[in-house]
This record gives structure tokens, C-alpha cells and sequence, in this order.
């Protein structure tokens, strides 16, 4: 009984470690993609493919979303409001959810899901064939010539994608308050200005940003540490979104408590 729980202890002291091990490499990877984007030439061909690859596979099922999801708010929230006798705020908390927390939730699970498995596969690929070791050979740093292009290309299409899903939220919230649940058109539209304010849209574009960074570094740091060949990467791309997903959430908890303490709300 002893050894077993000696062994179960050396197991979790060793999972700690790793762990531990491996933010501290992630960390180091950042700083990397922070200094190397600096560093002259830019690879403006290898960003451009890639912001276009990643807007392609993301576009349509970011809009698909964001319809059902606005929906969901406004159904959800019209029929609270309506409850507490207060429907001309119908809008305004509609277009808080969607703004601070829907667009760039959606749009950074979106990002990590679609473009950060591709990119953690497509960088696991190419270093189990050894195409990272000959760049490195020849003298060319890895992280400046594919690292950099395509977090830079994320956190691009992160922001873009951000505005549309509020764009298409908002939208689908109105359609379903207005023709669904009967609502004022008049009273939806002017109550955007009674809650809402535009550090509300600043706040969003920031948190869609920093998704998109932490979505692109770490599946570079997957696609760039796979381990045990062709199944390897298979891993190394699963590893990267469950990371990137757990991540994400942590990081939005933490910037909207910030925001909520830095920023009174409107009207406060």
C-alpha cells in the first residue's frame, strides 16, 4: 500500500513538473514570436497565405454560429427582461452579451478549433519529416520564417472575425426579438446606447486579440514538439486545442474581471 502511494505521488509530482516544464516553454516560445517579429525581412507571403487559409475555413462556420447564438441571447434575455417589466432593455443587454463575451468567445474557439489544429498539423508535419532541423541547418530560424506569419495571421483574422460575429449576433438577436417574440423595433435599436458604451467594443477586440495570440503560440509549440512520429502529431494536434480551449477560458475570466473593475458600467 506504501509503494503504491509512493508511486501514485511520484506520478503526480512528475505530471506537475511537465506541466510546469511545458508553460515555461510556451512562455519562451512567446517571447520568441515577440522578438523575431521585428526581425527584417517579413515574410508577407507566408502571412498572407496563411491569413487567407485560416479566413477561408473560418468564415462560413463563424456566421453559421453566430446566427443560432445571438438567437439564443435574445430569446433568453427577452424573456427574463420581460418577466422584470423591463422591455425597452431588451436590446441593450442583448448587444452587452453578444459584444463582451459571445464575439470573441465564438471567435476564438472557432480560431483554435479550425486554424490551430491545422497549423500545430501542419507544423507537427513538417518536423517529423525534418524539414525544421534543415531550415535550422541552413541557417534560417523557424520561428521568424512559419511561427510569426501565422500567429500574426490569427490574431488578424481573430479581430476581423470578432466584429463579424457581433455584426451577425446582433443581427440575429433583432430578427428574433422583433419577429419571434413581437418586440418594438424602435425600442430594441435605442436602448443600444442605455447599457452599452465603447470601451464594450474595445474590450472586445482586445480579448479576440490575445485569444488569437494564444491560439497561434500554442499550437506552434504542438506542431513544433510532436513526439512518437505520424500518432504524434495526431496528439500533438488534440493536446493543442483541449490547451488552447482551457486557456482561453482562463484568460476571458481574468480580462473581464479586470474590465469590470477598471470600467464602471454605464449609468453606474
Amino acid at each position: 500500500m506504501a509503494n503504491a502511494t509512493t508511486r501514485g505521488a511520484d506520478k503526480i509530482a512528475q505530471a506537475g513538473t511537465s506541466a510546469l516544464a511545458q508553460a515555461g516553454n510556451i512562455v519562451q516560445l512567446f517571447v520568441d514570436v515577440a522578438r523575431q517579429t521585428f526581425v527584417r525581412p517579413f515574410q508577407w507571403r507566408e502571412f498572407i497565405q496563411q491569413a487567407w487559409f485560416i479566413a477561408s475555413v473560418t468564415i462560413l462556420p463563424t456566421a453559421l454560429i453566430a446566427i443560432p447564438f445571438g438567437a439564443i441571447v435574445s430569446l433568453q434575455t427577452g424573456s427574463l427582461i420581460k418577466q422584470l417589466g423591463a422591455e425597452s432593455f431588451t436590446g441593450a443587454a442583448s448587444v452587452l452579451v453578444v459584444i463582451q463575451q459571445g464575439s470573441p468567445l465564438v471567435t476564438s474557439l472557432l480560431v483554435a478549433g479550425a486554424a490551430g489544429s491545422a497549423v500545430a498539423a501542419d507544423l507537427g508535419s513538417r518536423t517529423i519529416r525534418e524539414e525544421i532541423d534543415a531550415m535550422e541547418v541552413l541557417g534560417i530560424n523557424p520561428v521568424q520564417r512559419l511561427v510569426v506569419p501565422r500567429v500574426l495571421a490569427m490574431i488578424l483574422i481573430a479581430v476581423l472575425l470578432n466584429g463579424l460575429v457581433a455584426v451577425v449576433g446582433i443581427g440575429g438577436g433583432y430578427f428574433f426579438n422583433v419577429i419571434v417574440q413581437h418586440g418594438t423595433p424602435g425600442a430594441y435599436l435605442a436602448s443600444f446606447g442605455a447599457l452599452a458604451q465603447l470601451p464594450d467594443l474595445w474590450i472586445s477586440t482586445i480579448k479576440a486579440a490575445i485569444f488569437g495570440v494564444l491560439a497561434g503560440v500554442i499550437a506552434a509549440y504542438k506542431g513544433l514538439n510532436p513526439k512518437g512520429g505520424p500518432k504524434g502529431v495526431g496528439d500533438a494536434v488534440n493536446q493543442s486545442v483541449v490547451i488552447t480551449f482551457l486557456l482561453l477560458f482562463l484568460a476571458n475570466l481574468i480580462i473581464t474581471a479586470v474590465y469590470l473593475q477598471i470600467v464602471p458600467p454605464k449609468g453606474s
